[in-house]
């Protein structure tokens, strides 16, 4: 079944992303401007919708280190 669209009410704005993501803001648009992260343009506003900002939380996860077993 196809996913429907990302309603309009979900798209966050660049402050409300960069503080769910725990990154700042100027590196959140450093990644738009730079990095090519997901985004929307409206109007003038950078907007985020939940694939773009999965997608973003994805590049920015830290993989665990393997424990040795000693």
């Amino acid at each position: 079944m196809a996913k429907s669209p990302a309603a309009v009410e979900d798209f966050t704005d660049v402050a409300t992303t960069a503080g769910r993501l725990g990154i700042g803001a100027r590196r959140l648009r450093d990644g738009v401007n730079h990095r090519g992260y997901p985004h929307h343009r409206m109007g003038r506003r950078l907007m985020f919708s939940p694939e773009d900002r999965a997608w973003i939380a994805k590049i920015h996860r830290v993989p665990g280190r393997a424990q040795s077993a000693a």
